[in-house]
């Protein structure tokens, strides 16, 4: 039988969902400026060689 009142944990999941995203977000804009900073590194390298 359906439950009556409020929906069980939705706003929470939603809260989470957000959450997760904005930290999966961030490591992966972290991972790409990292990767940005060592191509740069490299190409200097390679340039006075």
């Amino acid at each position: 039988m359906a439950k009556q009142g409020r929906e069980k944990n939705t706003k929470n999941k939603a809260k989470h969902a957000k959450l997760m995203a904005r930290k999966k977000n961030k490591l992966k804009s972290e991972k790409e400026a990292r990767q940005a900073k060592l191509k740069a590194i490299i190409k200097k390298a390679n340039q006075k060689l």
